[in-house]
């Protein structure tokens, strides 16, 4: 490799790509789209592997013959391209885990997306330093490999701490970087319904006062936000994986105070997405630090917070307590991302919990299915193990299994079993 190039074109970046390459970059909103589509456009390449997660765009390079594609967490794009036949794999491994790879792995080329440089030359990661940033800062230290950048002047500037790089790194440091002007992904909220409501009181009575929170995006951790912003609670931390619209709401409300015994005064995650709103609060503000992963989703840091309760999702849940998160009935729905992280870090947290949500029923294939089941099928896959299985649940109601032997369990969540199925789920178990 030359000495630094400076500012390229999309295409010329591309150029840098051989015909045989390995290749990182981050999730979706650390993926450079003008980059990515260009060397999708290369006919030459032959043996290009990308390693990246829950791409934001069906882009081109899906479809170039040369190209696989290793997502660490799929989203509907990787599920549409798999349906066609693309060459997309999915990689087992958690969040901090795939950097992990990624830092052994050492792919020739990492590609990032960073604000424009400061009045010191200073380029953000913005809204997703995440599985990206180290491996991109080693890179750029590395004359054998390549660091390059897309600079996206609507990208959030975000600070991190000092001891873990502050989230940004120098122009003069970085391969070569691409001026494009691209909106980051904003994502909905989608309207919560009543069984929806019912889940989200229910959590809310078992959070408390005085709590360290982590929470995601979607109708759930909305409602739950939405409520704790009314309460009476006004010491609540954030620590994180994904900073949502939620977290915005509950400063807004003053009700943040971020006395959690680790990253105190300031609110941690690793990567943000949610609504336009959202990347304009975040933009220069003090109170939120954007951390490399694995400083946000270890669960050894997880268990130093005080009052940590983790709120996330789940597919399915049978009655030996072990959880379905992410594959299902043969499919490769989402990743394991930080929900095993998160729900054994809590658990054993200083008063903390770990709490798993699902709706009691599914439609799959026009069909209602109960979503807790005797037991998981062939297809499917576990997230998270029984024996790190906390409290579970549903629109019927809410059961902490860690207390509980196997057959009490097996009782408790055919409580939280839709009606209709109980009965079922009663003659599987005896």
């Amino acid at each position: 490799m030359p000495a630094k190039l400076g500012q390229v074109s999309a295409d010329e970046a591309a150029a840098l790509v051989r015909p045989v390459d390995t290749l990182l970059t981050g999730f979706i909103g650390g993926q450079p789209g003008a980059i990515l589509e260009a060397i999708g456009a290369r006919t030459d390449l032959t043996d290009v592997t990308l390693f990246t997660g829950l791409l934001g765009a069906p882009y081109r390079l899906l479809l170039n013959p040369g190209v696989r594609t290793v997502s660490g967490f799929f989203g509907p794009v990787e599920r549409a391209a798999r349906a066609q036949g693309c060459r997309v794999e999915y990689l087992a491994a958690d969040f901090h885990g795939l950097e992990a790879l990624a830092l052994q792995q050492k792919p020739r080329v990492v590609l990032a997306v960073t604000t424009p440089p400061d009045a010191d030359g200073y380029l953000s990661f913005g809204i997703h330093p995440a599985a990206v940033y180290r491996p991109f800062i080693e890179a750029a230290a590395d004359p054998g490999r390549l660091a390059v950048a897309q600079v996206n002047p609507h990208m959030p500037r975000l600070d991190g701490l000092p001891e873990f790089g502050r989230n940004r790194v120098h122009v003069s440091e970085v391969d070569a970087w691409v001026e494009h002007a691209e909106v980051p992904t904003a994502l909905p909220i989608p309207e919560a319904s009543p069984d929806d409501l019912a889940i989200a009181r229910r959590v809310n009575e078992l959070v408390g006062c005085g709590v360290t929170l982590q929470f995601g995006i979607g109708a759930i951790p909305n409602e739950v936000a939405r409520a704790l912003a009314e309460g009476p609670d006004d010491d609540i931390g954030i620590h994180t994986e994904m900073l949502s619209d939620g977290v915005m709401h509950l400063h807004r409300a003053g009700k943040v105070t971020n006395r959690k015994g680790l990253y105190d005064g300031v609110t941690v995650a690793t990567f943000a997405l949610g609504s336009a709103d959202l990347y304009k609060w975040l933009d220069q503000n003090p109170d939120v630090r954007m951390l490399p992963v694995p400083y946000v989703n270890d669960p050894a840091l997880l268990r130093r917070l005080r009052n940590f309760v983790s709120i996330n999702g789940a597919l399915a849940v049978d009655l030996l307590g072990q959880i379905a998160a992410d594959h299902v009935a043969g499919r490769q729905y989402s990743g394991v991302g930080g929900h095993e992280s998160f729900v054994a870090g809590a658990r054993e947290a200083p008063g903390g919990r770990s709490i798993v949500c699902l709706r009691s029923t599914a439609v799959v294939g026009g069909r209602r299915v109960s979503t807790i089941m005797s037991q998981l099928g062939a297809g499917d896959a576990v997230t998270t193990p029984r024996h790190h299985t906390q409290w579970v649940i549903t629109e019927h109601g809410a059961v902490d299994l860690s207390v509980l032997g196997d057959r009490s369990r097996a009782s408790a969540l055919i409580g939280l079993a839709h009606p209709d199925f109980r009965d079922g789920l009663r003659a599987a178990a005896s």
